[in-house]
């Protein structure tokens, strides 16, 4: 366990000195505005409130995305988050220029944004797999944000991604 623990560490600092290492551009805010406009899920209870504008299986499709999302914030935030505490990333790790400030202060471990956005894709995706699809790079894209901004290690990422995939089934 150790062992593997030491290897996610190197490979988390090997990814996150690539994504150092791009020019600084306009995607630096973008990628912040996109993180920010995640904060406490309000860009998907944005989309789901667009959503519940049409009947059927739109309206329940954005309901099962807001539930996926509401299960993966409390089990991310309320439970591993506690279990797992973990550092972020410090200033040194990206160029200033593209780190999130201020940064968080809970524990790194796991991404409470990545859950919630792929929570809520893959739930609005379940039911409505073209909407689910449509939405797919808008939460991959918050996920990335996460490593970008230096709030996150990318495995705090695909831990938290994991559990909003499985918080939507």
């Amino acid at each position: 366990m150790r062992h593997s623990h030491r290897w996610i560490g190197r490979l988390d600092r090997y990814l996150v000195r690539h994504v150092s290492d791009l020019p600084g551009g306009n995607h630096d805010d973008f990628f912040r505005r996109l993180s920010a406009s995640a904060n406490h899920g309000k860009l998907w209870m944005a989309v789901a409130a667009l959503m519940a504008a049409f009947p059927g299986k739109t309206r329940r499709a954005a309901l099962h995305g807001l539930l996926a999302q509401a299960v993966a914030s409390a089990v991310t935030n309320g439970i591993f988050k506690t279990l797992l505490p973990r550092t972020r990333p410090l200033p040194e790790h990206l160029p200033v220029f593209r780190f999130v400030h201020p940064q968080p202060t809970s524990s790194s471990m796991p991404s409470g944004h990545s859950a919630s956005a792929i929570a809520f894709a893959v739930g609005v995706g379940l039911v409505r797999p073209a909407i689910g699809a449509a939405l797919a790079p808008a939460a991959i894209g918050v996920a990335y944000s996460r490593v970008h901004t230096g709030a996150h290690w990318p495995s705090d990422v695909f831990f938290g991604s994991a559990l909003g995939a499985g918080a939507a089934s």
